[in-house]
Order: C-alpha cells, then structure tokens, then sequence
C-alpha cells in the first residue's frame, strides 16, 4: 500500500511542470526514480521533495542538454553544475548563430535579383566599428528594432547608428573605394555580432545590398548574410537636429577618464565644470582632469552603465563632449580614422 504522503504520477506531474508519460521515461533513464513502486500494479508514486529535482530536470531539458550530460549535473557541485549550464548555452548560442545564417542565406536565394554592390571598406576597421555601435544596442520584444543597426552608404562615407533610447552612436566609416550609389537599411545586430572575427580577418570587405539581405564579402570569396529588419528605425537625423545649442564644451583625455572610471567604478559618475578645467565624481573621490572646458561652472550626473561604454568606445585618445545642460543629452566625439558620435543622457543628481 503506498504511503499516504506520496502523490500519484499524475498529481506530481502537474506540480512538476512535466508530463506522466515524460516521468515514466526519466524513471527508465535512472534521471528521476519515483520514490515508491507498487509491486502489484507497477504505479510510481513521488514525494514533494522531489520536486526540486524534477523542476531542475526541466529546467535543462529546456535549454537543450542532454541526458547523459543531465546525469553529470545531478552528481555535480555547485561549480561544476554551474558550467556545465554555461557550456550547454554556449553550444545553444552557437547552433542558433549557424541556423539564422543558413535561414539568411536561404532567404537571400528566393527569387532575388542581382544585389547592387556598394562599397569596400578594411575588414579590421568594419569589426571595430560594428563592436563599437553594438555596445549602444538593447534586445526589447516590444521594440525590437533596437536590436538593430541602421546602415547607411552615400558616395563619400559608410555610417552605421544604434540607440537604446537612452544612448545614440554613430560611427562613420571612410570606404576604400567610393560607394557605387546611395541606400539604407537596418540589420539584425545579432547576425552582424556573429560576423566579425570573420571581418577581422578579411584585409578588404565588400557590402553588397538585397532585397532582404546585406552581404558581406571577405577576399577569400566567402559571404556572410544580415538579416534586414522591416520595422522603422528611430529617426536619428531628426533627434539631433532638434538638440539644442551646446552651453559647455569639455576637451579630455580618453585614456585618463576611462582608468579612473574603472579604477573607483561608482554607480552614478558625476562631470564637474569650474574654473574652466574638467573634473570628475567618483563616490566620495575628485578627480583633476587634464584638458579644457568653457562656459559657467556646472556639474552632470550620468549612470556608469551609460556614460563608461560611451567613453570606452570612442576613436584615439582625445575626446570632445558637448553640454547642454541637465535636461538634454551630451554629445561625445571622437576622430580617427573616420568619427565616432554618441549621445548620452545625464541622470538625477545622486545627492537629490
């Protein structure tokens, strides 16, 4: 008779999340034994503290890892298990990569016409800057065109935006050879994450657009296909445009900035004007930059999560941020080798 604690098959199914029939196979495959077996009818029943366990055995079935590697899991510690999770999403990651590749290239054979060629520009220069965009993305299900990067070409230069709503980035690029004709579109950023240890090591790569795909080009004839996104992407021209006049401008050294903000990282970085030198906040820390700053004393809150990757970012070791104020993004530029633009919003003063 079984043990009046213990649940049937059926009931500890539905409090597990899994199926009877899901349960019986675990039980044969020595995952997930019922804590009693009738010997007449063969009816397995469970105990509550085996929940645990079986919410777990869920848990990684959903994330794809297999049997033998679950019965590792289960006989782990804590470190090992731990692992043992990150390589199965590693391995995940990897598959999802080549089958949003194979589907790009699947889509970019239905009945397209010839792509329309429109640039080359250096491999290891083309990596940097999409690293450099990317850090300005943000996966949001209910806006996910910001996952994207906007690619825009003219006959003189290449530019490639992002924003998060919070920060927008504009790197643009000098190609090697001209832009054969003008054109816009907004990529996945996941398939342009996925392509750049293969532009890094391409000395020349040339875009070339479809009708749902960009084509990436490396000299070895081989070609990578980016996803084109439908939805609009946020009108940057028109954001900038409406910026006010700038009231401050600072002049600093990246190098300097970027050590002390790694060195006494604090959640809230405040940008001191006074006196015409540039300073910085740090918790209860100032720090006396080396550069130049105009118009009247101020002070700028930004988060660390918003304003490091900004600076972190940019083009060679000097760096130009344009104020405007606590209401209004600040602008930081950089330049070498084609320029690099990104707004950043100033948060509340910690103190307030």
């Amino acid at each position: 008779m079984a043990d009046p604690e213990l649940m049937s098959i059926g009931a500890f199914a539905k409090l597990a999340g899994l199926t009877a029939s899901a349960l019986r196979f675990y039980d044969d495959a020595g995952l997930l034994r019922p804590e009693q077996v009738d010997p007449l009818t063969g009816y397995r029943f469970y105990s509550e503290s085996q929940l645990v366990r079986a919410t777990r055995l869920r848990h990684l079935r959903e994330i794809g890892m297999p049997l033998p590697t679950i019965g590792r899991f289960f006989t782990a510690g804590a470190q090992e298990a731990a692992r043992l999770i990150d390589d199965q999403v590693a391995k995940v990651a990897v598959e999802a990569t080549g089958i949003r590749q194979a589907a790009a290239t699947l889509k970019a054979s239905l009945g397209e016409g010839a792509c329309l060629s429109l640039c080359v520009l250096p491999g290891p220069v083309l990596a940097a800057a999409v690293d450099q965009v990317l850090a300005t993305t943000i996966h949001d299900p209910e806006i996910p065109v910001l996952g994207g990067v906007r690619l825009e070409a003219d006959p003189d230069a290449i530019s490639l935006t992002a924003t998060d709503r919070y920060r927008l980035t504009t790197r643009t690029l000098v190609p090697s050879q001209p832009s054969a004709a003008s054109w816009a579109g907004t990529l996945a950023g996941d398939d342009l994450q996925a392509t750049t240890s293969r532009l890094r090591r391409s000395l020349t790569v040339t875009l070339e657009a479809g009708e749902r795909t960009l084509d990436l080009r490396t000299v070895d004839g081989a070609v990578v296909h980016c996803r084109l996104l439908t939805e609009v992407f946020p009108d940057d021209r028109r954001l900038i445009g409406a910026l006010p006049p700038l009231t401050h401008r600072v002049t600093v050294e990246k190098q300097q900035v970027v050590k002390a903000l790694e060195q006494q990282a604090s959640e809230k970085v405040g940008l001191r004007v006074a006196g015409g030198r540039p300073s910085l906040l740090l918790a209860d820390d100032v720090v006396e930059l080396d550069g130049t700053a105009t118009g009247p004393d101020l002070t700028l809150w930004f988060e660390l999560t918003t304003v490091y990757p900004a600076l972190s970012h940019a083009l060679g070791n000097d760096l130009m941020l344009d104020l405007r104020g606590p209401e209004h993004p600040a602008t930081v530029r950089s330049a070498d080798d084609g320029d690099l633009t990104t707004l950043i919003m100033p948060c509340r003063n910690p103190a307030s």
